[in-house]
């Protein structure tokens, strides 16, 4: 893994400014990447003024929305239409759907959740049933550490298949070989036409997709400098995005 450079300095700025005369894919998280991370999910938007920067990309350059939330859910948060949103951390596309083997590859330990879904409440975690993946969330628990051996419980019922990925304050329930945001980035690269991109998140999930694509691409993590991660940059807060929207947007011209 390569150290990371911070996107907004010099060098950044002219890498950014490149890539832009090549009518690059670009890709954006949401949580925590466009919209700023609130205690609860359904609370989350992304602001009116980077809503504006990103429509007037949208009418120049392919944007797409990659999120860990379903399609129909990360959709109304967004204030503006992107060239294409996948859902699901990368399992769900807007036009195709869902990938079907992954929803039946993870009904056993959907039941399981079912079951156990009263102690993980009264631990202060909640079950979110995403179709194509399930995520269980405890930023609200009064006592994290409660939280999480709740959790442990229901990771032991864990079927042949699934895996978990943990995040900020959630954990990811997966189909092992389901479709990320790697795969689900060069698809849409192929799809649009094209062979150099952008995206930037913040959490473990975007990890996949900063070490897939290739070298004509700009990866970018959100949050302080991580040694371990594969993102080529990063930025320094959530807040930063409207700078890189309006870099991206002088430089396209």
């Amino acid at each position: 893994m390569m150290p990371t450079r911070y996107l907004l300095d010099p060098e950044g700025r002219e890498a950014l400014a490149r890539l832009m005369k090549r009518r690059p894919l670009l890709g954006f998280d949401f949580d925590g990447t466009l919209a700023p991370i609130v205690m609860h999910p359904d609370e989350a938007r992304i602001a009116a003024s980077t809503s504006r920067l990103l429509e007037t990309l949208a009418a120049r350059v392919p944007v797409a929305v990659v999120s860990g939330r379903q399609v129909l859910d990360v959709r109304h948060r967004l204030g503006f239409k992107p060239t294409h949103i996948v859902g699901n951390h990368g399992a769900e596309d807007e036009f195709d759907g869902p990938d079907p083997r992954v929803v039946t590859t993870l009904a056993p330990f959907r039941e399981a959740a079912r079951r156990l879904e009263p102690l993980l409440n009264e631990a202060g975690a909640t079950i979110e049933d995403k179709g194509a993946s399930i995520a269980i969330h405890y930023r609200l628990a009064p006592n994290p550490a409660i939280a999480r051996e709740a959790i442990a419980v229901l990771m032991r019922e864990m079927p042949p298949g699934i895996e978990a990925e943990t995040g900020k304050r959630v954990v990811n329930v997966l189909v092992s070989g389901a479709p990320h945001k790697g795969d689900a980035l060069l698809r849409l690269a192929s799809r649009y036409g094209t062979d150099a991109g952008f995206f930037v998140g913040d959490d473990t999930n975007d990890e996949p997709a900063f070490e897939q694509v290739g070298h004509e691409w700009i990866t970018v993590r959100v949050g302080p400098r991580l040694d371990h991660s594969h993102a080529r940059y990063y930025l320094q807060e959530q807040a930063e995005i409207d700078e890189v929207l309006r870099l991206m947007l002088e430089a396209a011209g």
